[in-house]
Parts: structure tokens; sequence; C-alpha cells
């Protein structure tokens, strides 16, 4: 399981998160694969693409996880 560090702010938005750690090309492929339904947040399908990720949560996406710390 990869680590975020939240060090600017109590929280990242969801595509963001997934563009800064590299599981996808751009901020536009973020957007689609979310509303596609292809990503997890605490072990359950997440649609919105600005979902404010805080300390604790684990995203998922094609085999990855991110736990925000």
């Amino acid at each position: 399981m990869m680590e975020f560090k939240l060090e600017n702010g109590e929280y990242i938005e969801l595509n963001k998160l997934l563009k800064t750690m590299s599981l996808i090309e751009s901020g536009g492929m973020a957007k689609q694969i979310i509303l596609d339904e292809l990503v997890l947040v605490n072990n359950e399908v997440e649609n919105k693409i600005r979902k404010k990720l805080r300390v604790g949560d684990v995203v998922e996406f094609d085999g990855n996880k991110v736990k925000i710390i």
C-alpha cells in the first residue's frame, strides 16, 4: 500500500490524488474513471470527482491502494 502525506491542508481532492500519485495520466482521465465508478474510497464506490480525502481514507484503483496519512 502506498501512502500520501497531507502537508498543506486538511484534505486533498480525489481527482488530484490520482494524478499526484501517477495512477492516471491526466485530470480528464481522472474525471472519467471516477464517473465510470472505477475508484473505491474506504471500500465503497466513489463518483464524486472532488471528494475530499482526509487522514485515514484509503483509495483503491486498478489494483493500487493509497492511504492518506
